[in-house]
């Protein structure tokens, strides 16, 4: 597949002050339901007019309709019974109103179990946390369609448990709980493969991952190079484009991308959005063609590191930062592959 969309979005934005007290009046009983949709609805049609004026290619809601990158989880899961939509309303008001082609993120199937499974609850009918985890893709593989049919051009999962791989910390905090390291990365592997495996979409609809390594009020959690999940997870995964952080030394260098099979899409998360400074342009053109070594220009893509705020909170930075951060995105893909 053709990479497409060289100047990426990775998903959430900044909310507004309107969208913010929205919410808290939502939760103390001073808003309802319906009030709140008209601020959401009036603050998506700002933001997106926002993206188009900074010359991204793929256009977000800014997941403005939820307090957190997960969505609402509770009121779509009755124990591991679907109950509703985890991402309602978002794809068919995009399709609707944002300038060009767009994207819905939903979490992968590991966060959804992270987050579900309960000791001494969930055990009695999932021995593991990774037990569960097929159910859960089944459930998500629903949503992934369902968005799809709904018009969403690109279908982004996002994937913050990966870091539990790479991360020397983590990686021993999972072994001295008698956790397999091996066989729990091949368990979200093949988890997440199962939420689009099967898809009916056109040849136009792409989907990604994005291997989250932290993202709240400017905090990080997770630090190392890809290569002890590099060669099995870029081998194994079945999406288009994989959407890396590379914005800071803690992520490691460009050598796992020799990893990444041929045809492959690698969304270089160069810029940061967790601090307002902007990086200097001739360094992220240096980075993108240091990253060339391992994978061609035509299969590489430019975007921030992360979202700008995965929980409504946000991250430390002003919505003007936020902006030049989006337009710093699309001039260096303009110069690059013009």
């Amino acid at each position: 597949m053709a990479t497409k969309f060289r100047a990426d979005n990775i998903g959430s934005l900044l909310r507004p002050a309107e969208l913010l007290e929205a919410r808290a009046a939502l939760r103390e009983g001073r808003m309802d339901d319906k009030q709140v949709r008209e601020i959401e609805d009036r603050s998506i049609l700002k933001v997106l007019e926002m993206q188009k004026a900074a010359g991204v290619e793929i256009f977000t809601d800014g997941e403005y309709r939820r307090d957190i990158f997960t969505a609402d989880i509770t009121k779509a899961m009755d124990g591991l019974t679907k109950k509703g939509r985890f991402t309602p309303n978002e794809a068919p008001f995009l399709k609707q109103h944002a300038p060009g082609p767009f994207k819905v993120c939903t979490p992968a199937a590991m966060q959804h179990a992270i987050m579900r499974y309960r000791p001494g609850v969930t055990d009695k009918f999932y021995p593991r946390m990774h037990d569960m985890l097929q159910d859960v893709a089944a459930i998500m593989r629903e949503e992934v369609q369902a968005l799809i049919d709904e018009g969403a051009s690109y279908v982004q999962l996002d994937a913050p448990s990966y870091s539990n791989f790479f991360d020397q910390t983590r990686r021993e905090v999972l072994k001295q709980s008698g956790i397999n390291l091996d066989q729990a990365l091949d368990a979200a592997i093949a988890a997440d493969n199962a939420m689009i495996d099967g898809i009916k979409r056109n040849s136009d609809v792409v989907t990604g991952i994005h291997f989250c390594r932290g993202n709240k009020r400017s905090a990080w959690g997770a630090e190392g190079s890809y290569e002890p999940i590099a060669e099995k997870a870029f081998g194994s995964l079945k999406m288009d484009r994989y959407l890396l952080e590379f914005d800071s030394d803690r992520a490691g260098g460009f050598e796992p991308l020799c990893f990444v099979p041929k045809g492959k899409t690698v969304v270089l998360g160069l810029i940061t959005t967790k601090e307002p400074a902007l990086e200097s342009e001739d360094e992220l053109l240096r980075r993108v063609e240091q990253a060339q070594k391992y994978v061609p220009a035509e299969n590489l893509a430019v975007s921030t590191q992360c979202g700008f705020a995965s929980a409504a909170s946000g991250n430390l930075i002003s919505w003007d930062d936020m902006k030049r951060k989006l337009e710093l995105v699309a001039k260096i893909a303009r110069r690059v592959w013009g």
